[in-house]
C-alpha cells in the first residue's frame, strides 16, 4: 500500500457517528481539558480502538490514549414511580500535544 493512499483522509462512516454520542461538559471534564483530554459519552458496546478511530476520523486529530469508564445507572423516582437511569459509558480521550477539539461547536 502506498503512502499516498495511507495518508488520504477517509470520510467518516455512519458507525463512527454512532460511536460518539455526545461530549460531556462538567467541572471535572473542564479540569481534564487542562491535561489535553476530552470526554465523550460513547456507545456501551464500543471498544477503545473503535473510539480512537471514530475520534480521529470525525475531528481530524491524533489520539494518544483512550480510557473508558462505565457509570452505572441509579434508581430514582420519576413522578412518584420507581425507575432506573440507564448505564452510560464515558471515554476520556487524550490528544497529542498541540491538538485540540472545540466541543462547543457541532460535528
Amino acid at each position: 500500500m502506498s503512502k499516498q493512499k495511507a495518508n488520504a483522509a477517509k470520510a467518516p462512516t455512519a458507525a463512527e457517528y454512532n460511536t460518539i454520542i455526545r461530549p460531556i461538559m462538567s467541572e471535572k471534564t473542564t479540569a481534564a481539558s487542562a491535561h489535553n483530554q476530552v470526554v465523550f459519552q460513547v456507545c456501551t458496546s464500543a471498544s477503545k480502538p473503535q473510539i480512537r478511530g471514530a475520534v480521529e476520523s470525525l475531528f481530524k486529530v491524533k489520539v494518544v490514549a483512550v480510557n473508558t469508564q462505565i457509570r452505572k445507572g441509579k434508581t430514582k423516582n420519576f413522578k412518584g414511580r420507581p425507575g432506573l437511569r440507564p448505564d452510560i459509558k464515558l471515554a476520556y480521550v487524550t490528544l497529542a500535544e498541540g491538538q485540540s477539539i472545540d466541543v462547543a461547536t457541532g460535528i
